[in-house]
């Protein structure tokens, strides 16, 4: 996938944010760490994984992706915050349950946020575009929902969210 359109646009909404937040430059690191984690722990129980002891189904797939993307926004953001940015490649689907992925992705979203170096980073972006795959989910559709999501979120910040 081609990242540079999706920073540009994260960047953009960023400074929108710091702007329209009043937030001067202040640095938001460890709330952005926080908000991704909620992300990946908010998508997991959109997918249900995890709930063994349920018989509800997941959610449909548009809700899921719409999920996912949640959290490509925070880990742009993070890397803008950092200076990073994840270098293209391709992503193979890891020969592992959902379940795993997902904690393959807590465990990077913890060592970014204690040693937030480049290689890291690039840990945690690759294990989350990993989880994407293992959600089904196709670089293109993910494109898309980033765009689409990046609109709602200009939208809730002139409605106060």
């Amino acid at each position: 996938m081609e990242w540079d359109c999706l920073y540009q646009m994260q960047k953009d909404l960023d400074k929108y944010i710091e702007n329209n937040q009043s937030l001067g430059g202040r640095e938001v690191f460890e709330e952005k760490c926080l908000a991704l984690m909620v992300e990946v722990g908010e998508l997991a129980n959109e997918t249900r994984c995890f709930k063994f002891w349920s018989k509800k189904p997941r959610n449909n797939h548009y809700r899921i992706l719409e999920e996912y993307v949640d959290g490509i926004h925070f880990i742009l953001s993070l890397g803008l915050e950092k200076g990073y940015q994840y270098s293209s490649r391709e992503v193979k689907n890891p020969d592992r349950s959902e379940t795993a992925q997902f904690n393959k992705v807590f465990q990077a979203c913890t060592s970014f946020h204690q040693h937030p170096a480049q290689e890291e980073y690039e840990q945690l972006f690759a294990s989350y575009l990993q989880l994407g795959s293992v959600l089904g989910f196709k670089e293109e559709e993910v494109q898309q929902a980033y765009i689409k999501k990046n609109e709602v979120n200009y939208v809730r910040q002139e409605e106060g969210y």
